[in-house]
């Protein structure tokens, strides 16, 4: 089995990558943002940025305009089921004061990516999704905390500068998007990893 998720190793990667890749993100999401109140279409862009992510996990050239591919309309029914099933049952798990809903929530955050990367039925796509992440969701969580938090700290510390502060902590904030975008694939990288070990099995 796949060695266990190495936090600081994921979050440098991440981070690299995101970076690395800032322009065709930033771009991608600039076209989201404007075209979002198309309707139809958003789902289909929604879609495509969920691919971004996998083709970043891949270490594929990321493509703004890949996120209008009409090839995004080929899952919208089972997209919309997993949506269903994720929705109903981390709904269900909060009713037990949140906790429940939150691991949950942890271990079904990779169907998404299963369900197009894979093209698996919605509820194979949880079912993998909750099998790989097992054993690992504090890790998880713990990426994306420290990333939260150290975003915040270094925006923080640039706005106090006078003068050029504002500019500064700007910047940072919009990096922080790819930045983020970067961990999220190479968490899905290493739990892709996972997946296809299972599978074999």
């Amino acid at each position: 089995m796949e060695n266990k998720l190495n936090f600081t190793q994921t979050l440098l990667d991440g981070v690299k990558c995101g970076v690395a890749n800032a322009l065709p993100l930033l771009l991608a999401g600039i076209l989201y943002i404007i075209t979002f109140w198309i309707p139809y279409l958003n789902v289909a862009t929604t879609i495509g940025m969920y691919k971004l992510i996998v083709a970043l996990s891949k270490g594929e050239k990321v493509d703004p305009m890949s996120i209008f591919d009409k090839e995004n309309f080929r899952n919208l029914s089972d997209f919309f089921l997993l949506l269903g099933l994720m929705t109903a049952g981390i709904g269900a798990a909060c009713a037990f004061m949140f906790v429940p809903g939150i691991v949950l929530g942890i271990a079904w955050a990779y169907a998404v990516y299963f369900l197009i990367d894979k093209n698996m039925s919605p509820l194979k796509a949880l079912r993998l999704s909750f099998d790989v992440t097992r054993g690992e969701k504090w890790t998880i969580f713990f990426v994306e905390f420290v990333l939260v938090i150290a975003i915040g700290i270094i925006a923080g510390l640039l706005g106090a500068i006078p003068k050029a502060g504002g500019v500064l902590a700007v910047i940072v904030a919009i990096l922080a998007i790819p930045a983020a975008i970067g961990v999220e694939a190479q968490l899905f990288k290493h739990f892709s990893a996972k997946a296809e070990e299972l599978l074999a099995e």
